[in-house]
């Protein structure tokens, strides 16, 4: 089989390019398919795959890890070398640990574009039937209509399209595509509906790939800049306190060399060590988790800011109804039948679109006995969001029919033929229809030129879904608004709406025409919902609800839906969503059912209060250590940490923080929010606590135990060191310390941390030891101490509104 480009496909008459493929127009049976997909491979382009090793080295690049190379160097310099190695086996354990989780993220990242992959419906063996994108083969006969995502290089055999190229050739107004012409793979059919044989795939396709479902990104998430910029302020205290020290010490005439070992020790204290760790297992497990579910997060950054939404907006069909069409009742018009209904409404449907309507009428009229045999589909014109109908024009015994079926308010106004009278008695009927829950289709005809009229109505069914009004009292139980949005009538909507307990305030978009902005905005803010919107609409809703201030979640399913999937916060594409929304939401539903949206919400909110106790815990020890040393410097004109005792508090603090990500922890009824001033002037009020703490331990030592200096820097590590496992027991409960159990793995951290360094304080291991009772005074200490301000911490908290 010879196998000519793309663009001498575009040159070639339908049947020579037929003949180059070794195909026809009823497509290629199931062996055919097989033996070519095993000749011309899977359609898809190879991603390159980087090397692991070189991904864990990238782990030593940064600005945290230069920092703490930086602080290696200068222990180097200092001549302490055991010091040096130490951090940078904290360095390397960090890599490590990190790498291992985000190998398990590349690993859901793969599920992720497996369970997402584009489908495209091919006609084999005479059926039309859906398939992965990536098992079509040159011969293929596909079907692409609104909202495909253009899967293969395809020759246009018939009808005609509107599709979008910008994401291939940087044009931004669509290119309107008819019979003879190739479709591009990557592009987006924005309007129309083709018929095509597929010419080229995977990297012999005109733009050598093909364009990607889901852009599986890593944007700067929000939490990961609020704690860079906590701890970047961390730096400055750090630096102050050096500067403090610094000028101190050259005032009385100490050495450069303890200077410059008191620069390290605080810059040691003030770097994040463990945060890249942190992140990467916090998102990983979340995201894991949440697959569990069902839910695939294709923007992680989305499940951070839906622990702030505080407004869902809910697509009606498909989201809060079942979008399972059905046709309950024909009503004809006046000198019409129910059989003339049904019929006429068959000429304006076509099966192989596998458009939810056209195959509810098609259903019901096979049920209803109608004769489809009568007549001939000449010409078929799909859906268009902005005129709301289809249109088929048919051949018969009768001559030439064109029949139309859409909107009851866009079909009517255009049935001339029909008398003023029975418009009226059909919008009564429609109105009727609307409040019981029922979506009333117009079908109309025009006979040999003649005007057109109303044929009848038909009444769709779409019932709620069983776990809609479940989902959306958990809603607001969580203090987020769900607010509806559909195209359909305002009874409707209402009817629906009074179902699945919505609430009552729900009004028609046009009514906001005319509006200034900010009154718009109110107007949407104060809403249970919209009815009668175009599908531009739900964006501009979006944009005014975000400029109240408000987080917008938004669910959708269309390509219209795609702006404002985009636009949102938390772009929600539900299970049968088209292919254009699916890319561009940032949650994508893989199962009929919106209940495990409140899911996504709930893990959030877990995640965000995770974060908030490693924020706390790492400005309260930076304030501890910082201020601990400083007073302690100026009281013994030394150091009271050496290099090597701050090198094990940091592997001691840091690392088990690590197993917050997955603490058990409980979300909040509200909606969460970054206010890091109120997070900073919480955490210093622990932190200052804690810093009585450490002099009060300094005094101890020397009056009390009479320590020499290196024995007194043993004493001081071990209190900060066991201090620093019973603070995060208290950060990390928003009440009291008892009011929750920390997780398993936490736990075990804290317990094999205090016994591995009361250990090394009693066997003087690397520091020197201390006798067995001086180290239960340590312990001892810090334990009666960090619990007795656990009171103070909750007012703290509270004050805050943390």
């Amino acid at each position: 089989m010879t196998a000519p480009t793309t663009s001498e496909y575009s040159k070639l008459p339908h049947d020579e390019a037929l003949r180059r493929l070794d195909a026809h127009a009823e497509g290629l049976t199931g062996a055919q398919a097989r033996q070519r997909l095993a000749a011309f491979g899977p359609n898809a382009i190879e991603e390159a795959k980087r090397s692991p090793i070189l991904e864990f080295l990238a782990r030593y690049w940064g600005p945290m890890p230069w920092l703490l190379e930086l602080a290696m160097g200068l222990s180097m310099a200092l001549g302490h070398r055991l010091e040096a190695e130490m951090i940078f086996a904290l360095l390397t354990v960090n890599a490590c640990i990190g790498f291992a989780h985000s190998r398990g993220s590349h690993k859901a990242l793969d599920l992720l574009r497996k369970r997402l992959a584009v489908k495209a419906k091919a006609l084999r063996d005479g059926v039309w039937s859906q398939i992965d994108a990536s098992q079509l083969v040159p011969g293929d006969v596909v079907t692409f209509k609104l909202g495909d995502v253009v899967s293969a290089d395809a020759k246009i055999l018939s009808g005609e399209a509107s599709v979008d190229e910008s994401a291939l050739t940087g044009e931004s107004l669509p290119a309107d595509r008819g019979a003879g012409e190739v479709l591009y793979s990557g592009s987006v059919v924005r309007r129309g509906e083709t018929r095509c044989v597929v010419v080229n795939t995977g990297a012999r396709t005109y733009f050598g790939r093909t364009a990607e479902l889901v852009k599986v990104a890593k944007p700067k998430s929000h939490q990961e800049e609020v704690m860079l910029a906590v701890v970047r302020d961390m730096m400055f205290v750090g630096v102050a306190a050096s500067l403090a020290v610094a000028s101190y010490a050259w005032a009385i005439h100490v050495g450069p060399v303890l200077i410059l070992t008191f620069v390290v020790i605080f810059l040691m204290a003030a770097v994040p060590v463990a945060l890249p760790a942190v992140l990467t297992i916090v998102q990983s497990a979340t995201a894991m988790q949440l697959s569990d579910e069902g839910i695939l997060v294709a923007r992680l950054d989305c499940i951070e800011d839906a622990a702030s939404i505080s407004v869902l907006c809910l697509d009606k069909t498909g989201t809060i109804t079942q979008n399972k069409l059905s046709v309950a009742e024909a009503v004809p018009a006046p000198g019409f039948s129910p059989g003339d209904v049904a019929a006429t409404a068959a000429m304006a449907s076509r099966a192989e679109g596998m458009d939810l309507i056209d195959l509810s009428v098609l259903e019901y009229c096979d049920k209803a006995g109608v004769d489809r045999s009568r007549w001939t589909q000449i010409e078929y014109v799909p859906f268009d969001p902005a005129k709301r109908r289809t249109e088929g024009l048919v051949a018969g015994d009768a001559g030439k029919l064109r029949a139309v079926k859409g909107a009851a308010p866009e079909i009517l106004p255009l049935c001339a033929g029909t008398s003023d009278e029975d418009i009226a008695q059909a919008r009564r009927r429609v109105e009727a229809l609307a409040a019981q829950g029922y979506r009333a289709l117009a079908v109309a005809r025009t006979l040999d030129g003649a005007a057109t009229q109303l044929v009848g109505l038909l009444a769709l069914a779409d019932p709620p879904r069983p776990d809609s009004r479940t989902m959306i009292s958990r809603m607001r139980e969580l203090g987020v608004k769900p607010m509806m949005l559909t195209g359909d009538s305002l009874p409707i909507a209402r009817e629906i709406a009074r179902q699945v307990g919505l609430g009552a305030s729900i009004v028609r978009f046009k009514e906001l025409e005319g509006l200034s902005e900010a009154e718009q905005a109110r107007r949407a803010a104060e809403s249970d919902g919209f009815a009668e919107i175009y599908p531009e609409d739900k964006f501009r809703i979006v944009r005014l609800l975000q400029s109240r201030g408000l987080m917008v979640g938004m669910t959708g399913d269309g390509v219209n839906d795609a702006p404002a999937l985009k636009q949102a916060e938390m772009g929600i594409a539900v299970s049968n969503a088209a292919d254009v929304a699916k890319a561009s939401a940032s949650v994508v539903l893989t199962e009929p059912g919106v209940s495990v949206i409140v899911e996504t919400i709930t893990r959030s909110r877990q995640t965000y209060q995770r974060m908030l106790t490693w924020v706390i815990n790492k400005v309260t020890k930076v304030i501890q250590v910082v201020g601990v040393l400083t007073a302690g410097f100026f009281m013994l004109h030394s150091m009271v940490l050496s290099l090597l005792d701050m090198s094990l508090l940091v592997f001691a603090n840091d690392f088990v923080t690590m197993s917050l990500a997955t603490d058990n922890v409980e979300h909040t009824a509200q909606p969460n929010y970054w206010r890091v001033g109120n997070i900073t002037l919480a955490s210093l009020v622990i932190g200052v606590l804690l810093i009585g703490e450490g002099v009060f331990a300094v005094v101890a030592a020397g009056s009390f135990f009479h320590l020499d200096l290196p024995r007194l820097q043993t004493f001081l590590l071990l209190t900060l060191v066991f201090t620093s496992q019973f603070r995060v027991l208290i950060v990390r409960e928003r009440g009291y310390f008892w009011q929750s159990r920390p997780g398993k793995a936490l736990l075990i951290a804290t317990v094999a941390s205090l016994a591995a360094f009361s250990l090394l304080g009693v066997r003087g291991v690397i520091v020197p030891a201390l006798p067995w009772r001086q180290v239960g005074f340590c312990l001892a200490l810090s334990a009666v101490f960090t619990f007795a301000i656990d009171p103070v911490k909750r007012a703290a908290f509270v004050w805050m509104g943390l």
